[in-house]
Parts: C-alpha cells; sequence; structure tokens
C-alpha cells in the first residue's frame, strides 16, 4: 500500500469543477490584485471565525511580521514565546530585532506551559505569542489573563489550527490579534503561499491593511513604512471554494484522528486534546523510542512520516546569540527527540489508518 501524507492532489481533485471555474473568473477579469474576490474571502473569513476584521496577506509569516508591525513592536522589545514550532514564529520576532523570549512547554498537548509565562515577564515585555500547535489552540484564557495584568498584547500564532475551537470561540478570535497560514499542507490550505491577520479592533484594522499595502493610506500617500504582503487573488478564489467545504474537512480529519487514537492507544504516546477545546489535526503526531529506524520501516512500507520539529528553537544557529543552551527547556528537547507525525488528511481510509497503525505497532 502506498500512502500519501496530505493528498493534496485528492484536496483539488473533489472540488476540481468549482475551483478551476473561480481561478478561470479572475483570469478572465484581469484582478489579480486585490479586488473583489478578495474582499468576499475576507468576508468569508470573518463569518468563520466570528470577529469583525479579517485582513488576507501573502502567508503566514507576512501575518505574523504585520501583526508586530501593527502593535509598534521595536528592537530591543521581548516578545515570549514557546520554543517548540516552526521558526516563521521567533524568526519574525528576530526580524523586527525584537528579542524572543522562550517558555518551556506543556508535557500534554505540546503547547507553551501558561504557568511558566509570568516568571519570564521582565519591563521589556510587549507581547506574549502562543502557538496553537498541530492544530490545538493554547490555554488563552490563562494567557489573556496574566497578558491583562501586565498590560501586553497577545498575537495567536494560529497557523496550523484556522478552525479550531477553545471553550467554543473559534481559534483566531481568542486574543487582540490572532495570524493564520493557508500554505497548501495546513488543513484550510491554497495552491501556494497566503496568510491572514484577525483582530476586533477596528484601529489595528485599518493600519494592518495599510501595512500590507507599503504604509499606503491613499493612493501613493504612505503614513507608516508597511511591506508587499497582499494574497495573489487566484489564491484568494481558491480558498473561497474550500472555505466552503472546511467544515467537511475538519469532521473527516477528527474521524481519522480519532480512528488513529483507538487504535494507537495502549502502545505509543497519542495526541492530548483537552476538554474544553477541539483540533482541526493539523498534524497526527505521537512519541516514539527509535525514531529514524522506526521512520525507514515505515517508508519501506509505503507510509511517509515526518518530525515536528526536531530541533528546538532556542538550539537553532541562527538564534546562538540569545545563549540558548540545552537543558534550558527539557520538555521541548524531550519532545522533539520523540515526536513523529503520522499521514494526516481528510482521505484517509480506515483501511490505510488501520495499515498505517497495525505496521507502526509491530515496531515498537
Amino acid at each position: 500500500m502506498k500512502i500519501d501524507f496530505a493528498n493534496l492532489g485528492l484536496a483539488y481533485q473533489e472540488h476540481k469543477e468549482n475551483i478551476d471555474a473561480a481561478m478561470s473568473d479572475v483570469l478572465n477579469k484581469s484582478s489579480f490584485i486585490m479586488g473583489p474576490i478578495v474582499l468576499e474571502l475576507e468576508d468569508r473569513l470573518s463569518n468563520f471565525v466570528g470577529v469583525k476584521h479579517s485582513i488576507s496577506c501573502a502567508s503566514g509569516t507576512d501575518a505574523l511580521l504585520l501583526a508586530m508591525m501593527a502593535v509598534d513592536i521595536q528592537p530591543g522589545d521581548e516578545i515570549i514565546t514557546t520554543p517548540f514550532t516552526f521558526i516563521a514564529t521567533a524568526e519574525t520576532i528576530a526580524f523586527l530585532k525584537a528579542k524572543p523570549v522562550f517558555v518551556d512547554i506543556d508535557e500534554k498537548t505540546y503547547n507553551i506551559d501558561s504557568s511558566k509565562i509570568e516568571e519570564a515577564i521582565t519591563d521589556r515585555t510587549k507581547a506574549i505569542m502562543p502557538v496553537s500547535l498541530f492544530g490545538q489552540v493554547s490555554n488563552m484564557l490563562e494567557i489573556n489573563k496574566i497578558a491583562e495584568k501586565h498590560n501586553l498584547i497577545v498575537i495567536e500564532d494560529a497557523a496550523q489550527s484556522f478552525g479550531a475551537t477553545y471553550e467554543n470561540k473559534k481559534s483566531c478570535n481568542l486574543s487582540h490579534i490572532a495570524c493564520t497560514s493557508f500554505f497548501p499542507a495546513k488543513p484550510l490550505g491554497c495552491f501556494g503561499d497566503g496568510g491572514a491577520v484577525f483582530t476586533n479592533d477596528d484601529e489595528l484594522a485599518e493600519k494592518i491593511k495599510s501595512l500590507r499595502l507599503h504604509g499606503q493610506t491613499k493612493r501613493y500617500h504612505h503614513k507608516y513604512i508597511g511591506m508587499g504582503g497582499r494574497l495573489d487573488a487566484l489564491q484568494a478564489a481558491v480558498l473561497n471554494e474550500k472555505l466552503k467545504h472546511y467544515n467537511v474537512d475538519v469532521s473527516r480529519r477528527n474521524n481519522v484522528a480519532l480512528k488513529y487514537s483507538e487504535l494507537l492507544k495502549n502502545h505509543t504516546i497519542i495526541p492530548f486534546v483537552e476538554q474544553d477545546r477541539t483540533s482541526v489535526w493539523a498534524q497526527y503526531s505521537i512519541r516514539v523510542k527509535n525514531r529514524s529506524e522506526i521512520q525507514e520501516s515505515l517508508k519501506s512500507l509505503g507510509i511517509p512520516t515526518a518530525v515536528h520539529y526536531p530541533v528546538p528553537l532556542h538550539l537553532q544557529e541562527c538564534f546562538n546569540y540569545l545563549g540558548g543552551k540545552q537543558g534550558d527547556f527539557p520538555m521541548a528537547e524531550k519532545v522533539s527527540q520523540e515526536i513523529m507525525s503520522l499521514p494526516m488528511n481528510p482521505y484517509l481510509t480506515e483501511e490505510e489508518v488501520e495499515y498505517i497503525s497495525t505496521n507502526l505497532i509491530k515496531l515498537l
């Protein structure tokens, strides 16, 4: 059996006729930058999340930059975040010459350990950036309380959790600002790069819209130093069509995850989802010993795997200047040595999940 990890091809084929028609409409109208299709997507995103403002942009990375620029993050400012995530989270902080301040992760959810945040706050701290890892939101209630107490901004990095819920509210509507990614392999992915910023703050929304257009407030009049961060109209067309079916995709992902967990629960450490939350299962990540050997054996059986993430950010070479060392964040370091992601997409059949799980159990 040959398993597809993300099955992007089938994600296209299932809605090919409508996606092709939507993209063709953009081509025929030749409105490639901004325009009505982008505004339509932003309205749909706002309605889906339940937030006042959705500002689309060129990538999830740009979304993080725009959010921090909007709240005026300056060189030397500190932003508290997790060392166990994709590099864009901390990379964008460093790109603005601010300082990423890492806090270790929770052993069960792999999200930032909210009980450790307050001890990391200094007089230079300006924001907290929790990551909703693998599709599940962080402990936002506690994080928001800490932020309010210390007058800090909370920016949710929701690159992996669009559509997830926390106490019946959607990810991207749980903090001052949130950012997501529409990278093709994300639960809601376009056919290239794409992202969005979300906020209920009218002034911040207007500033973000300006920042993504080189700080422009009207044509050739620039209030801010900004960036060229607009979402391509063709990608907006794709997302408009895929968003119509997104709840079905999330339900399918959840069914795949439930099947995995049923089969694997007595054999390895499976993903843990808090009772007050739902996950959109950007990844289904387990923990194993002898990871490399297991990966090679599964590969020989046509089962792809991935590691999200093998090196915590405080040990990455690009962050050597922060002085991080082995042992600083023991839980992040431990998980990074054991984590392994199994194929996860809405199209995995029960037969495929059983094939993956049965062969994995033999290797554990």
